[in-house]
């Protein structure tokens, strides 16, 4: 991550004493994106950074210590727990060769534990193993990489005793979970998309997943209910004003859902996004189309949607 040596420390206030070279823990969030609540529970529970302490107990922070940060950071972009980054922090010559092996096994440990959960219907359990891997992971490593692939697999094997009750018991407090973290999006953000799900192409938990990856503090997703009918969407758009309307699907779309979509986006004064497994494989399809094809990984789907935005605002 590149060193931002070029920024001036921030004068203290008035009633502590300006030492040069030192950052107060509201301009470390300000240059990190990181908030300073997390930095605070970063140095007590895990002791990433330690800060030096005025004497009114004010955290003053190094550029050593925001680059320790974006360290961290990108720890755990790439999937590690937040409890494992201490000690790759203290090994870095062998941090960058932590193989995906590794990352994999671990992820597989905590859906044993969830499955072990879900197999005794134990729902205190699992509501406390749910949130001990949201406190380690970032979002996408949470659903994408360990709640949605067990939920999959689960959703498989149905024809075996008892497995479609523990399905049934996962996808129920998945969607109760996804939607209150939706519920608690900014009202006052910047911009606002709708998501509507193709109902014979996804399930509810994955259109409201795809929802809390796509939403951030400056753009608020609008989730609409599973079998929402797409020409009604230009009504909604015109009641709404979103900056861009996102068709979710997890199938591959056939020629006749391609020609919905295709006439769907002729009919909009806004951006139409197609996201999901099936945007990995319909982007040939709709290559000469004002479509985009957002993918299905997170930072794939924000970055691509982030980009037509930008695109459109200035068209």
């Amino acid at each position: 991550m590149p060193v931002m040596t070029e920024i001036e420390p921030v004068a203290l206030a008035t009633d502590e004493p300006e030492l040069p070279g030192l950052y107060p823990i509201r301009e470390v969030a300000r240059l990190t994106g990181v908030n300073p609540v997390t930095l605070r529970a970063w140095e007590r529970r895990y002791g990433l950074i330690q800060p030096t302490r005025t004497e009114t107990g004010h955290r003053l922070y190094t550029m050593s210590d925001i680059e320790a940060v974006r360290q961290v950071m990108g720890w755990l972009e790439r999937g590690v727990a937040v409890s494992k980054v201490a000690e790759l922090l203290a090994r870095p010559a062998t941090a960058e060769n932590m193989p995906r092996e590794a990352l994999a096994d671990e992820y597989a440990q905590w859906q044993s534990r969830v499955q072990g959960a879900l197999s005794a219907f134990n729902e205190i359990e699992l509501d406390r193993l749910y949130g001990q891997i949201f406190s380690s992971y970032p979002l996408d490593i949470v659903f994408q990489r360990i709640f949605m692939p067990l939920w999959q697999q689960l959703l498989k094997v149905q024809d075996e005793f008892g497995r479609t009750s523990e399905w049934l018991l996962l996808d129920g407090f998945l969607r109760g979970r996804v939607q209150q973290r939706l519920h608690l999006q900014p009202t006052d953000a910047r911009e606002c998309v709708l998501l509507v799900g193709l109902p014979e192409l996804c399930r509810e938990l994955q259109l409201l997943v795809a929802g809390l990856l796509l939403s951030r503090n400056d753009r608020a997703i609008k989730v609409l209910a599973i079998g929402q009918p797409l020409d009604e969407l230009p009504l909604i758009g015109e009641k709404v004003k979103p900056q861009a309307v996102v068709v979710f699907a997890h199938h591959v779309l056939s020629a006749a859902h391609q020609r919905r979509l295709l006439r769907l986006a002729q009919s909009l004064d806004y951006s139409l996004a197609l996201a999901g497994e099936a945007a990995n494989v319909a982007q040939e399809a709709l290559a000469g189309s004002s479509i985009v094809c957002l993918g299905s990984e997170a930072r794939l789907m924000n970055q691509r949607l982030d980009a037509e935005l930008r695109e459109a605002a200035v068209r």
